[in-house]
């Protein structure tokens, strides 16, 4: 298929959130996404209307992963001459539940509350590109999960998802979060030894560094408890707020 007509799916799979409804999800918006094909094979009424009916039935997944699974999609559609409804029906049902878990876990769960984190620190501390740092943390690494995936699920299509496999972002979200909680427990103790009236300059560093190890060790005690990481960094989010307001 012609670059420019995956260049055209790819873009289009950005806006497969905007339809979203509650009866089949992102379906409308697949099924945009996938027009370019039609349009390209010039496919007769009755071939498209096929094609579409098994596009707009209920589909679902992480927004930054419908790259991988269009680019998957299309690479079965072009092997069949779009004639073939199970094996790409097939792999679209399956694809998009572990592909929503993933990118749950590691968009929404992970790097984005990371993301957060940092920019916040930075505005705290001053700095006006705080917003900028946010971005540039985010930005990068879903657009290359979007691209990259769609253009390894179009060349290698079923076996297309090895690339998110070997990836293996539930584990890097491990560590993210784990980096999101020690850079909280350094932005308490600064907190924590700024607060402190008159300020002990001798002894700052000291009481620093211990609270900010009493705090990862109240966090690994929470995690112990079973107590989600994602609660541990939202709650600690609402305490630093509360502290600034305080302050204010």
């Amino acid at each position: 298929m012609k670059n420019s007509i995956l260049f055209k799916i790819f873009l289009r799979s950005f806006f497969i959130h905007t339809t979203l409804n509650f009866r089949r999800m992102q379906n409308l918006g697949f099924a945009m996404a996938v027009i370019p094909v039609i349009r390209e094979w010039k496919m007769s009424v009755e071939v498209t209307a096929g094609f579409l009916t098994r596009h707009l039935q209920m589909f679902n997944t992480h927004p930054y992963f419908t790259g991988p699974v269009l680019g998957t999609i299309v690479r079965l559609e072009e092997n069949s001459g779009g004639r073939d409804v199970s094996e790409s029906v097939m792999v679209k049902q399956s694809l998009m539940g572990p592909y929503a878990a993933i990118g749950d876990t590691f968009f929404w769960g992970a790097l984005r509350p990371f993301a957060a984190i940092i920019a916040c620190a930075l505005g705290y501390a001053g700095y006006v590109v705080a917003p900028l740092a946010f971005l540039l943390i985010y930005t990068p690494v879903h657009l290359w999960v979007r691209l990259k995936g769609f253009v390894e699920g179009y060349k290698k299509g079923k076996l297309g998802i090895e690339f998110i496999r070997t990836m293996d972002l539930p584990r890097v979200a491990v560590r993210i979060r784990w980096i999101s909680l020690i850079v909280l427990a350094v932005s308490a103790a600064f907190l924590f030894t700024n607060s402190i009236r008159p300020p002990v300059i001798a002894f700052s560093e000291t009481i620093a560094l211990a609270v900010a190890a009493a705090i990862i060790l109240f966090c690994l005690f929470l995690i112990k408890k079973r107590i989600s990481q994602v609660y541990i960094l939202y709650g600690a989010a609402v305490i630093f707020l509360l502290l600034s307001l305080k302050e204010i």
